[in-house]
């Protein structure tokens, strides 16, 4: 049987070292998670000190593998979200000029922000607004003002769902009635009621569509729904799919009972499985433990609901 051991690093890069800590001290074997590229990076030493594997779920910066040798991932990485996220916004809006507002606290949100910068100028045409904001603010009035009064044909916000909410809600208050563009920190339920709506319309780059979805996706998300009442964010999916992963691993591993020798073994177990059929697709990983797999366009409908747009091929 499994137990789970919980700790809450508070998505704070400055506690997740000590949360991470709690988690050795208290004998796991393998930790699921982090959700958030700072968290992780700033976790990786404590478990790579350790010896403890660790499988990130929306982890998508590049650091949070290629710094920590016990690290790996579910999620498709930022080197392909943003070029990805630029094609289709060329493809979809036509414009040439675009307009990004991102969270400079945020390794993740920064990371992106600079990635789909650099790839939509080497390209597509110009960074008309580089706007950044901090952690604690809920006021983006003078960052969307710039927004509203430059010649952009579309705005980019490589942010979490939280701050999407606030800024498309206040974008459209300012008069911003142009495309949003989107990467996939936005996918939970909470986005639509917190932007009042304001997303509606809009796409992002993520893991999964629930709207849509055939096969296992579908019966994983119908068995989710009865068990909690609403439709699997892309969270919950990563989180399904990286489960599944390290039991996969402990099994091939075989346990022995000594911590310090099962805890390496199931780390080389994981570093061996090369391919994985989840309900986030088919991936293959990289020795780095990084997966290769598609990432998907999703639009948000009138009703709030993630609708599959198209598929992106690595």
């Amino acid at each position: 049987s499994v137990e789970l051991v919980y700790a809450d690093n508070a998505s704070s890069n400055d506690k997740a070292p000590s949360a991470a800590q709690t988690l050795v001290s208290s004998g796991v074997s393998v930790v699921l998670g982090s959700y958030g590229s700072g968290v992780s990076i700033a976790a990786g030493d404590t478990f790579a000190n350790a010896m403890v594997p660790a499988i990130g779920v929306t982890c998508t910066n590049p650091q949070v593998t290629s710094e920590c040798d016990v690290y790996f991932r579910i999620c498709f990485l930022d080197p392909f979200q943003a070029p990805v996220g630029a094609k289709f916004a060329s493809e979809q809006f036509g414009g040439k000029n675009v307009a990004i507002v991102y969270n400079l606290e945020d390794d993740y949100s920064k990371t992106l922000a600079e990635l789909f910068k650099s790839e939509w100028e080497s390209k597509y045409g110009k960074v008309v607004v580089f706007e950044s904001f901090g952690q604690k603010d809920q006021d983006f009035s003078v960052q969307l003002t710039k927004v509203v009064n430059s010649n952009a044909d579309f705005l980019y916000l490589p942010d979490y769902y939280n701050f999407v909410g606030l800024i498309t809600s206040q974008a459209k208050d300012l008069g911003w009635s142009k495309p949003v563009m989107g990467s996939d920190s936005w996918g939970s339920a909470d986005l639509f009621p917190l932007s009042k709506g304001a997303v509606v319309g809009n796409y992002f780059t993520t893991h999964y569509a629930a709207k849509g979805a055939t096969g296992k996706t579908k019966e994983f998300i119908e068995k989710y729904k009865k068990l909690h009442g609403y439709v699997p964010d892309d969270v919950a999916a990563l989180t399904y799919d990286a489960t599944y992963i390290v039991l996969q691993a402990i099994q091939s591993a075989g346990l022995t009972g000594n911590l310090k020798k099962d805890r390496v073994a199931i780390k080389d177990a994981m570093g061996k499985i090369k391919s994985f059929d989840g309900i986030t697709g088919n991936m293959q990983f990289t020795p780095e433990g990084d997966p290769l797999k598609e990432a998907v366009i999703v639009r948000v409908t009138p009703e709030g609901e993630f609708e599959f747009v198209k598929s992106l091929k690595p």
